[in-house]
């Protein structure tokens, strides 16, 4: 076995410890990507696509849908506002930087929701490839380690409320982690407020999912084509309400177990896919798609802070 082969395999050891977070998982792909490139290349197809399914649906087993509806039906027109709103500006934001379409899709779709997760849900609906998948997920945790130092510093500067900062950073910041990681540098009660609600946004997986299921769909030339139904995304709901209303004799211990499980899952899958990206895809791709997430990341931010400081 050569030593490429070698370091891959320790790499995504390293995947499976808690050393390694999400955005560290797709740095170490893109090193291997732009060292000696990656020595499996026969993982960056459909492996990487079931194991990105399959971490999706393992994350519903975190979402309680009772606690969820609670935390999203006061503002629901506003959740429904915000996420098309973004969904629409990130498509004409993306034509007029000339970005690849489904490129364009799966950054709008990790604005508009929940960052990775929905990337995750969306690009094998849209048939995305590795590098579309790559370039969209790069762009999301770079606004996602920024965000993580950013917010809780503009939220002390303009006095924000734990209730303010934790609505605000939950609409503004992509990813749950990040979510958390920026709301609990703010306070206990922000952090609780902040997970809830996004993951009463998370729920929009499965509608956007299907959205862009008919949209693409339609677009498609041949209509006799096979287009795949998201299975997957329906087992996402499932194992939300098997969290929900499972007997008590379930233990809550075997679900966090299970979350653990997929961001586990979603972390080696980030690095596959940081590890399939190229120099040549980098160099045709550019900062385009960098400057569309960019713009439309600053716009929700802007327009979510301006609603907070209005109506809470």
């Amino acid at each position: 076995m050569s030593w490429q082969k070698i370091a891959f395999i320790l790499l995504i050891l390293l995947c499976l410890t808690p050393v390694a977070s999400p955005p560290v998982a797709l740095a170490l792909g893109l090193v291997v990507a732009f060292t000696f490139g990656n020595p499996f290349p026969q993982l960056a197809g459909q492996p990487t696509k079931y194991l990105l399914q399959i971490s999706v649906v393992l994350l519903g087993f975190g979402m309680n849908l009772t606690a969820v509806y609670n935390a999203g039906k006061d503002g629901i027109l506003f959740t429904v506002a915000t996420i098309f709103g973004t969904l629409v500006l990130g498509y004409f934001i993306g034509k007029l930087l000339k970005v690849n379409d489904k490129t364009s899709t799966l950054i709008s779709s990790g604005t508009a929701i929940c960052g990775g997760s929905a990337i995750a849900a969306v690009a094998p609906v849209i048939n995305a490839d590795s590098d579309e998948i790559s370039v969209s997920l790069g762009t999301v945790f770079i606004l996602n380690s920024i965000a993580l130092f950013v917010f809780p510093f503009i939220g002390h500067a303009l006095a924000l409320t734990q209730n303010q900062f934790g609505v605000w950073s939950a609409i503004a910041i992509h990813d749950t982690s990040s979510v958390v990681g920026a709301s609990a540098a703010y306070g206990t009660e922000a952090m609780a407020i902040a997970t809830t609600v996004k993951l009463a946004r998370a729920l929009w997986i499965a509608p956007v999912t299907l959205l862009f299921l008919m949209i693409y769909r339609s677009r498609n030339e041949d209509k006799k084509a096979k287009i795949a139904i998201p299975w997957f995304i329906f087992l996402f709901l499932a194992a939300a309400a098997i969290r929900t209303y499972a007997p008590a004799v379930i233990l809550p211990s075997i679900f966090d177990s299970l979350v653990n499980l997929a961001k586990v899952g979603m972390t080696v899958t980030l690095f596959l896919i940081g590890a399939s990206l190229s120099r040549r895809t980098l160099k045709k791709v550019g900062v385009r798609p960098l400057v569309q997430g960019v713009v439309l990341w600053i716009v929700i931010s802007v327009v979510a802070l301006i609603a907070v400081l209005r109506f809470l």
